[in-house]
This record gives C-alpha cells, structure tokens and sequence, in this order.
C-alpha cells in the first residue's frame, strides 16, 4: 500500500444535513447484540497474549512517596497491579455521575495501595509498617500536622474503615469500628491539633437499601418552557425516582470528628456531605450540602447545594449561599454558574473564607471588562466580604502565603492564556500586581508552578524566604532540545528569576520539594533512559559529583526493554508546522537493522498558534517506562514505536482549528510516515496507527480520509459527533452552528472510504463524556455494512480506561494478533496462546 494521502474531501458531494439526520436516525434505532452463535460473532472467551507482553502489562507500578511535615520521613506507598476481572463485576450503581459500591459505601473504582513503609531522609535508612491487614487496599492517605502520625482507609468486602499509624513506632491500627462514608470524596481531613480528622460516615440508621418498584408507576417525565440549557453529553446520569432514591440512600453521611483514642463526636445533621473541610485554626467546618431537586441532564456537581459554616459541634454559624439546579450553564468554554462558588479557607489565616463570584452572568461567551471577582471574610463572619482581586479571565486559583502575599491566576480559553497577579490579603485596598501573562500554549515561557510547602497547621502556603520577597518556581522547562526541569527563585521586588537548578543530561530531573527557605536543598525525582525514576536529595552546596544522594532504590520494573534505543525527532510538514515525536527502536537494534514493523500511537491536540504547534514535547533522557496501556509494550515484540507524533490541528486569528482537521491530520500523518521512511526504520505498507479515546477518533479518520497506514487499532473512541451535539474536545460550536464541520470529522459519516482493517476496542462501561460504548457499536455496524475488515471488542465492566487483568490481557492479545495479521510480513506471523470473557462480534 503506497504511503500516499487521498484529497480529503469532506463533504463527499452529498448533503450534509440529510446525512446528519440518516445518521441521529440510526442512532436512535436500539443496539442489538448478536447471540454469540450469531453469524460474525464468536464464543467469549479471554485470551492472554505471549508472556512478554504479559509480563510488561502487569509488572508492578513504581510506588508512591509522600513527604512528611518537617521533611523527616517520606511515607512509599506500594501500588498493585492489576485487579482481577470479578473485581470490577461486583455490584456498582451508577448515579448522577459516581459510581458507587453498595457494599462499601464508596467509590466502586477506587485505586489502592497495597502497603507501606517509611524512609527517613536524612540517611535513607528504612523503618517497616507493622499491624496492616492481610491483603490491605489502603487510601486516602495523609499526614498529621505534627508529623506523629498518618491516617489512613482501608477498604474491606463490606465496609471502609478509618485506620492510623504511628511513625515514632511504624505500627498500624484500626481507629475506629464505625465505617466511612466515601460515596462522594469527602475523605479524612486532619484538624490543625493533629489529635482528631473530620470524617464522613455512614448513618447508623439509613436502614435497607430503598426496593425498585416492582410495578412501573408511571412515565419518567421530563420538562422545557422554552429556556436554553444546552448540556454537554454526561454518562452515568440518574435516569428515575429509583435512582434518586438510591443517590439519597448511599450518599447521605454524617460528618463527625474522631479523636486519635477512637472517640467519635457526630456533629450536625445527616445529609449529601460534597466537602467538609476544618478551618486552619480548627474552630470551623466548611460544608457543602447537596439537596432536591435533583437533575437527570447534568451530574452531581451542578445539583443545588448548600454552602455554610459550622463550629465544631456541627451548629451553623454563617451560610455562605444556597445554590439553585444549574442545568443553565452555557457552553462555551469557561462558563460556570453563577452565585458563589469554590469557597476555601484562606490557607494561612485562622478563619478567612474566600470564594469568588461571576460578573458576566457565568457566561463566557458574553463580551465583558470583568469576568469574576475574589472575595474573603474574616471569622466571625458578621461584616461585609472584602474584594481582594476583580479579573478580566476566568478565576483559576489561588495560592497563599502571608498577609502581604497571594498568588491568584486567571485564564481565558479564546486567547488561551494564563495570568498570575499578586494580591495583598491584608491590605485589599491595594491594586495588584501583574506578575506573569502567558499562552498556556507556549510551553518554552512557561514560567513554572509556586512551590508549596505545609505549614504547622497543615496547610499548604507558599514556600518563600527574604522575609518573603522571594518565592520559587517549578517548571517543565520546554525546550528545543526537549524538557529540562528547573527550579527557580523569583524576587518580588526586582521581579527578575534566579535558575537555582536544571536538569542536565543523560538524566531527567525533576525537583520536587524544598528543604529548606533558601532554596540550597531539595528532593528530586531523577531517571534516565535505563534508570528507574527515584527519589534523591540535592545540595546545591556540597561538592560536584556529591551533590546527589539517593533515598529510594526501586527497580527496573521491566528489565525486558533495556538496551531499548530511543531519540526525540524532529520534522516538517508540508505547510512548514515543525513537528516531534519521540522514536523507539526494540532491544539492541539500531536504524541499520532496519526497516521494521511500525506502530505509531498519537492524540491530535487543538492550538491557536503554529509557533506552539511546533514545540518540542518529552525528553530524550525519560525512563522508558510502560503501562498496559502503552504502545511501547510491542517493543518487546520486534516494532518499532513512534510515539506521539504531532498531531496539530491549528487554527490561528479567527480561524477554528477543526474547520480545516482533516486536512491538517492527513499531512501531519504523512509527514510522520515519510520521516520514518526516509530514516530507514519503517516502511510504506508496515505501519499502523493507533490511540486512545480522541486518538481513535484520530485512528479512524485517517483510515477513512488516507491510504498512509496497513491498519488502524481504535480504543474506546467516539466516530459519530452527532451524538455530541452541543461541542466536543475543543470545538465549541453546535452541530446546529456547524454541521459542515460536525460531519466532515464523523468518520462515521466516511465508513465507505475506509479501506484498512480496523480493530475497535471498547469498555462496555465506558464513562467518558462522550465516548459512549453505541459509539464503537454502530461505526463497527457500518464498516460491516460498507464491506470493510473490522473487528469490534467489547470489554464487560470496563471504563473509559481498563482496569481488569483479563481485560487488559486480552485487549493485547487483539492488538499483537491484529499487528500480526496485517503488519508484520507474512514470514514473521505467529499465533498467540489462548487462555480463558469479554463479547466480542
């Protein structure tokens, strides 16, 4: 097959609009699945891939480490692999966008640790926890204020429990009997004392779960007077009054306040508990309570709530607001609701409120001077709230360090910018200060993250020293020659940066936390292409060559890729955008053993500039690490990986971006092809191409609009943007405002041009907005019905990403078995081994 591109032509002489409507049409037509008898459809059964790929796919995560107060111990966090199939099928309900286990009152889908041990920094020397269970799946994990001890979940068949560990022996405990309640993430917080956590628990008398009905009772019914509430798609949505009754059930809790003696003191009044967080002096709890009526078009997040402030004892003493349904929300990009929302503490105050409210009615597509204004109120909350900060872009957060310092930033989607302006919380009457204005785009001027360091109240603030004239930064530090993380100083009151560190090759170094105010210690992650990522203390004083101490030493979780050879690439397409990927080459083979079989594995991303477009992304010095997930698993295998090539759709002024994304995905793609080609590690006729999610819908386009690639592998992708009628990814028109663009990017609406075998993967419980499982269902119906080689897999109790050892076991089966087909030569095929149940037709 010549690696020559067809002239996209996107509206096929046909019209548009009767072609959209054929398609909502057949849409709305029920899904049927084939008997496993049916023809076309084979028995299900999970198969399991050569061992190779087995063993990269389920190798054991590199732990997680989480730094104690005073820098003293680091708590490592083991992380399984993956779990068992049944796991995933046990009963879940799926409710205003949770997913919720009725057994444990929590979520259904949580991810675990499976143990502990902590490493003093100082010396890196190791002290084991003791008293876990058997089999442990612990959470929410944090540290006291103190120091003294961590708290911590452990989730059993029947229940969460809270559990603690004392670091002065390393020995664990169950805290308390009465069991959690985690149904909507509102886990254990520590008071400021370190002697009692804020927890949600389960009400001791919520009684059975509440009956469906075993007579249906009437229509489900729902209702428009004429308002405009367009709605993004959402899964997981309630769906009748069972279902709120359900909600009501699991996600009632009562917060209470659990002393480190396993006291429980249940305060205020049960209710959907959203967020309960103590004050930073611990004399106040602010909540946020979810009420009736509840919404079938939108999830938890937009359902009306509550926001108050209680004492200890759960009497309010200020309510904040209460917020109405807010199915209204416009679409465009930024739009929030109006009212009072993200209410916080101030983090370095006793008792400061803050939160910030809309001035363009929440619209962002409203022209406006102001968009949104930053408010606090001080305890005990009977005067008139303070403006600290009016922005002209949409609020985006704020950082606290002192009375004379916040760091708040705005952003704004049209222009794609970042601004980060500095306020005085103690003196509000004082204007602030423009610190940083920046395209988020623009990765080489980013100018990094403020470090954050907690105080002894438990708080994060920002890091500064000089009396506070100085804080730091932490960036990718995006360059020509690829990422090189920094760490810099930045003086308020020259407003120049001081380069305190730089990653330097053959390594890749990332600084993590200070040690210390000044900036002269600190801990860094730090790997290379054959070296695991651990954790290693820096001081920029002691000798070159000494300055590095390591402090983990975990391992190459997959030795089967060393000697992997791997370089970042740059090239050109043809309208002169500069574009990357990174190359990988298998085992001990070098470009003179090639051309080998290709998989390229990429996601299209939307910019406004082309000049961005064109910047360099990775690092050549990045451990080659892989999940399941990762086409560089096929390594092992004899291919050779392009990993994400660029796949720019650029739109600059007033041009959008997909008005011109087939053309644009065609010639970033065939640059990529012609550059392997020419390299000698590839050729025309033995590449395929393959992604995930937005990087199927990109797998299945260039199938449809290119002759580049021998196959196409599409995972738990969307094909038909009818069915995102109100925007999707980037694009914020409608289909109603643009239906040229809706169907041109439809490979659904192109299933008859697509000429290469096309595996589709998918999770029967897919929970993306957007991505529904019918997505997959019904573009495999019309390749099938245009004559094309397609295979459709279906995996039961699967997400937008796979969790199940089976699942994913088989999802690489397909892979390696496709590639095999349709790939690799003839001389090279092999058959895979089967094993042991995903449907697949």
């Amino acid at each position: 097959m010549p690696a020559v591109s067809r002239t996209p032509s996107p509206h096929r002489a046909r019209p548009v609009l009767a072609l959209l409507a054929l398609a909502i049409v057949l849409f709305a037509a029920p899904a049927a699945v084939p008997a496993a008898s049916a023809p076309g459809a084979t028995a299900p059964i999970y198969r399991t891939p050569p061992r190779v790929l087995a063993d990269l796919a389920l190798a054991p995560p590199t732990p997680f480490s989480i730094l104690g107060p005073e820098h003293e111990w680091l708590l490592v966090a083991d992380r399984p692999s993956l779990p068992p199939i049944e796991e995933l099928a046990r009963p879940e309900l799926r409710l205003a966008g949770l997913r919720i286990s009725p057994r444990t009152s929590g979520p259904s889908r949580a991810r675990t640790f499976s143990g502990l041990h902590l490493v003093r920094v100082a010396d890196g020397s190791e002290r084991p926890v003791t008293g876990l269970p058997d089999d442990p799946r612990l959470g929410d994990v944090s540290w006291s204020p103190d120091g003294a001890s961590v708290a911590f979940t452990q989730t059993t068949q029947d229940a969460i429990e809270l559990w603690i560990l004392d670091v002065a022996t390393g020995a664990a405990r169950r805290l308390v009997e009465a069991p959690l309640n985690l149904t909507t993430d509102v886990g254990p917080t520590w008071f400021s004392d370190s002697r009692e956590l804020l927890v949600a628990l389960v009400p001791e008398d919520r009684g059975a779960e509440p009956a469906a009905p075993t007579v249906t009772t009437g229509p489900v019914i729902e209702e428009n007077d004429g308002k405009t509430a367009p709605a993004r798609t959402y899964q997981d949505l309630l769906a009748d009054a069972h279902d709120e009754a359900l909600f009501e059930h699991y996600c009632t809790a009562r917060l209470a306040r659990v002393s480190l003696d396993g006291t429980i003191a249940r305060i205020g009044t049960p209710g959907i508990v959203r967020r309960a967080d103590p004050s930073p002096d611990g004399r106040y709890v602010l909540v946020s309570m979810i009420h009736r009526p509840f919404s079938y078009l939108v999830p938890i997040d937009r359902f009306p709530h509550r926001i108050e402030v209680w004492d200890r004892n759960g009497a309010p003493v200020y309510s904040l607001a209460d917020l109405p349904l807010a199915e209204e929300v416009p679409i465009a990009f930024g739009s929030v609701p109006t009212g009072p929302r993200e209410p916080a503490w101030r983090a370095d105050a006793d008792a400061t409120l803050s939160w910030v409210e809309a001035l363009d009615g929440g619209d962002a597509g409203r022209e406006a001077e102001e968009r949104d204004r930053l408010f606090a109120l001080d305890a005990p909350f009977d005067g008139a709230p303070v403006t600290l900060a009016t922005l002209g872009q949409r609020f985006n957060g704020v950082q606290w360090g002192s009375g004379d310092l916040a760091l708040v930033s705005s952003w704004w989607w049209p222009t794609r910018t970042i601004r980060t302006w500095r306020v005085r919380p103690a003196t509000p009457e004082a204007a602030p200060e423009k610190l940083f204005d920046y395209s988020w785009e623009d990765r080489y001027h980013e100018p990094g993250t403020p470090v954050t360091v907690e105080d002894a109240r438990g708080r994060r603030v920002l890091e500064t020293s000089h009396g506070g004239s100085t804080f730091y930064l932490i960036g990718d530090g995006a360059s020509p020659e690829g990422d090189r993380p920094f760490l810099d100083a930045y003086s308020l009151s020259t407003g120049e940066t001081e380069r305190l560190f730089r990653s330097t090759a053959p390594h890749y170094e990332r600084p993590w936390r200070l040690l210390d105010e000044e900036g002269q210690r600190f801990l860094v992650f730090r790997e290379a292409i054959d070296e695991p990522t651990n954790l290693f203390g820096y001081d920029r004083g002691a000798a070159e060559g000494a300055r590095f101490r390591q402090l983990t030493h975990f391992p190459d979780p997959t030795p089967q890729l060393r000697g992997v050879s791997k370089e970042l690439i740059r090239y050109q397409r043809a309208d002169g955008v500069e574009l990357t990927g990174t190359l990988y080459l298998p085992p001990g083979k070098t470009a003179a053993d090639g051309p080998f079989p290709m998989l390229m594995w990429a996601y299209p991303v939307e910019f406004k500039s082309a000049d961005a477009a064109g910047q360099v992304t990775d690092s050549p010095y990045r451990f080659v690490r892989v999940g399941w997930y990762s086409p560089l698993l096929f390594l092992a295998r004899g291919y050779a990986v392009l990993d994400n090539p660029s796949m720019p759709i650029v739109g600059e002024g007033d041009a959008e971006p997909n008005d011109t994304y087939v053309e644009q995905l065609v010639a970033s793609a065939k640059a990529a092809v012609d550059e392997v080609v020419r390299r000698g590690v590839a050729e025309p006729g033995r590449i395929a191409i393959g992604g995930h999610s937005y990087g199927a819908f990109m797998v299945a386009n260039l199938l449809a609009h290119s002759d580049l690639f021998a196959a196409g592998i599409a995972r738990s992708g969307a094909y038909n943007r009818t069915l995102t009628p109100f925007g999707f990814q980037a694009e914020e028109r409608t289909l109603w405002q643009a239906p040229e663009v809706y169907f041109a990017m439809s490979p659904f609406m192109h299933a008859d041009t697509v000429n290469e075998p096309l595996l589709l993967i998918h999770g029967q419980a897919d929970n993306n907005s957007g991505t529904f499982p019918i997505q997959s269902e019904r573009f495999y119906n019309a390749l099938k019905g245009q004559g094309a080689t397609a295979r459709l897999v279906m995996l039961p109790y699967e997400s937008h990403g796979y969790r199940g050892k089976e699942s994913v076991l088989h999802m690489l089966w397909e892979m390696d078995r496709w590639l095999d087909k349709y790939v690799k030569e003839p001389s090279e095929q092999g058959a895979a081994p089967a094993a042991s149940a995903p449907a697949e037709r």
